[in-house]
């Protein structure tokens, strides 16, 4: 279900719907309840399946410092060409430090992603620890999927767009920590 759900975002966002799902993976759409009580909890799982992946690169990169920020970065942006236009499908009416707060799962595999990479920068730049829940708030600004493939539809290249976004996020970052 989770393939066929995936498939299904991809093609034509707008036209998911359970039974379009069960029928494109073969299930009867009352078995594909018993599996997923519902559409929106069966695309959030989709979504922490694509989280996975770039989940495990980013803990087994070995990179440290702003290298390793800028790797996972990097594979954040081939995922995005892979996922993407099926990952901006799954998002939440709720706000990021919202949903951070309250332990949201996405949100906490989100946060297991970029640890590790952002408290790096965070270390770089010399800002404290405490500043890490709003770190992880301006990268998700920056990095959303959707934007991502804007600027790449736009023209840019993805290394163009890597940069700009990585840039401006240490400034953002350090412009928030200095508002102290």
């Amino acid at each position: 279900m989770l393939e066929a759900v995936g498939e299904l975002l991809v093609s034509d966002p707008s036209a998911v719907t359970m039974p379009l799902v069960a029928e494109r993976a073969g299930l009867s759409v009352a078995t594909a309840y018993r599996y997923f009580p519902s559409l929106d909890t069966l695309i959030n799982a989709y979504l922490l399946s694509t989280l996975v992946e770039l989940r495990n690169y980013s803990h087994d990169c070995p990179k440290t410092g702003l290298a390793l920020f800028e790797d996972v970065v990097a594979e954040r942006f081939r995922l995005a060409h892979r996922y993407g236009a099926a990952t901006v499908q799954a998002r939440s009416r709720q706000g990021f430090l919202a949903r951070l707060r309250e332990q949201d799962e996405v949100i906490t595999a989100v946060r297991d992603i970029w640890e590790r990479p952002i408290r790096c920068v965070m270390r770089h730049f010399d800002i404290p620890d405490e500043h890490f829940d709003h770190a992880l708030f301006l990268h998700n600004i920056l990095f959303d999927p959707r934007e991502i493939l804007d600027l790449i539809c736009d023209g840019r290249s993805d290394r163009a767009a890597r940069e700009r976004l990585t840039q401006a996020y240490y400034g953002a970052l350090r412009g928030w920590a200095g508002q102290q």
